[in-house]
């Protein structure tokens, strides 16, 4: 179902909590709102739906992926500056990325899955689970 953006910066400065099995209908609600803003966002957190898990979603050329508690666990020597968008925020501002990641994260079924990423995917990512932890760009 899709749910509504939000913009309360304090609740979004709270580090979420780690994510459960009995969380997956989260996960579903996170794919339904990004499709439902495809438009204008290529990513999502639980928070920005006001549920403080560790939980996102990206969108991939195939179909939304969703993470459950996602964990960089390696990235790139390189870095490059960004300017991002969130839909929480108004304007732009501009952040530090990896230009690749390693990811460690758990699917619906809480199968645990490693993959790696790099360019716009790795910033997805990273502004996601930046989310996770409380940092707002």
């Amino acid at each position: 179902m899709e749910k509504q953006i939000i913009r309360d910066i304090i609740f979004l400065k709270r580090r979420s909590q780690p994510a459960g099995i009995s969380d997956a209908s989260v996960g579903d609600d996170l794919a339904d709102t990004l499709k439902a803003n495809r438009e204008r966002c290529a990513g999502l957190a639980a928070n920005m739906i006001g549920i403080s898990k560790r939980i996102i979603v990206i969108q991939t050329p195939l179909a939304p992926v969703v993470m459950f508690n996602p964990k960089i666990v390696s990235h790139s020597a390189e870095s490059y500056e960004a300017e991002e968008g969130c839909l929480s925020l108004e304007g732009t501002r501009r952040t530090k990325r990896w230009e690749s990641i390693e990811v460690e994260y758990y699917d619906r079924s809480m199968k645990k899955h490693t993959s790696g990423y790099s360019g716009f995917t790795a910033q997805i990512i990273q502004h996601e689970i930046d989310h996770c932890n409380g940092i707002i760009i």
